[in-house]
């Protein structure tokens, strides 16, 4: 999980370092599922293409550093792990987890970068989880960029929907009301001892351009991500 930096001007957006604390929180549970705070670190909004490179990269010299901790052992316990190394000598792969909806987000104009869609597509790949409303497989058919490369678009059907909702979440908590079950408690007490999601907080940002139109418009350039 990588959190948007506080920079990129969502609506209601609130500081990163509570949406961090929040997510750590709620990941206690998890053994496989981290947050990364590097994207919301940076001095400004970061192009999420530039952020899959980032990670792709960490991945790559997390890989070479295991292999310069093989060649540094025992001759005996090094080739019992190198005979099982090379049976998984590839590449990591890194994907795009989002929501199916977010395939329309390529639609939006001066959004994204028209060549980032490409690289996203093509070098990373996106893993979509169905969404009550959206229809995946129709924005794939309906983008030329994504019928292209659709091998690299997997759509994960939810047979059990879930269709609890961040939004609906943070506009209960404006008005009072329980999100007991909803959300871990220990991430209801963080945010009542922080009194995060407030009538205040949902209206920050508000009238205010998404970062990347803001670039588009200062930049005039076309198909901005």
């Amino acid at each position: 999980m990588s959190p948007v930096n506080d920079d990129y001007g969502k609506k209601g957006l609130v500081s990163a370092r509570h949406r961090i604390a929040m997510a750590k929180l709620a990941l206690e549970t998890s053994d496989w599922i981290r947050v990364d705070p590097w994207e919301s670190e940076q001095e400004t909004w970061t192009e999420t293409v530039k952020v899959l490179r980032h990670h792709y990269n960490e991945s790559l010299t997390l890989l070479q550093s295991r292999k310069e901790l093989m060649k540094n052992k025992q001759p005996i316990e090094r080739s019992t792990e190198d005979s099982l190394s090379n049976q998984h000598s590839v590449l990591p792969e890194l994907k795009l987890l989002c929501g199916a909806d977010f395939l329309q987000t390529f639609k939006t104009p001066n959004l994204w970068k028209e060549e980032h869609i490409k690289e996203i597509l093509e070098k990373f790949g996106l893993v979509c989880i169905s969404r009550a409303g959206s229809d995946p497989a129709q924005y794939i058919n309906e983008s030329d960029l994504l019928t292209r490369f659709q091998h690299n678009i997997f759509l994960v059907k939810e047979w059990i929907q879930n269709e609890i909702s961040a939004t609906q979440i943070r506009y209960a908590l404006c008005r009072g009301l329980s999100v007991k079950y909803l959300i871990p408690d220990s991430v209801i007490s963080y945010i009542a001892h922080h009194n995060i999601y407030t009538e205040e907080s949902e209206r920050k940002n508000e009238g205010d351009l998404l970062q990347p139109l803001k670039l588009h418009n200062t930049t005039g350039n076309p198909l901005n991500d």
